[in-house]
């Protein structure tokens, strides 16, 4: 299941690139129209300002704003910010690969094949989808 903090990132996300002057906007703002706590969304757009995402600028006319053009954010990079690991279990992922306790061989395990499937075809509709096609 996704979590709330990456929900509440991606609704904030949309929200910075649905704004056409890219200026920077306050956290109050985005809180207000996207129904976030303020504290919990300054957590959600802290970690996004250290990843790269998002630049910050104080003083009265500051906020944060996308250090990036929408379309060249796929959602694998935000998921991966954000939710961690793509894959359901740790044998099939690509990034974060551990071999599982209770697994002999991988090659033979029902599940592990499953979700071979599963990282894959969610893979595929991630790296297709940028924070651009969600903003539309």
């Amino acid at each position: 299941m996704l979590s709330k903090k990456t929900k509440y990132g991606i609704k904030a996300l949309v929200y910075l690139a649905r704004q056409e002057n890219r200026n920077p906007v306050q956290i109050s703002v985005i809180s207000k129209s996207e129904n976030i706590s303020r504290k919990f969304l300054e957590s959600i757009l802290l970690t996004l300002r250290k990843d790269g995402i998002l630049g910050s600028k104080k003083g009265k006319s500051g906020g944060y704003y996308l250090l990036k053009d929408p379309k060249e954010i796929p959602m694998t990079n935000i998921m991966r910010l954000l939710e961690g690991p793509i894959a359901m279990v740790p044998c099939v992922s690509l990034n974060f690969y551990e071999k599982c306790d209770d697994c002999p061989d991988e090659n033979t395990c029902a599940v592990h094949n499953v979700m071979l499937k599963v990282r894959d075809n969610t893979l595929e509709i991630f790296r297709n989808t940028s924070l651009a096609d969600l903003s539309i």
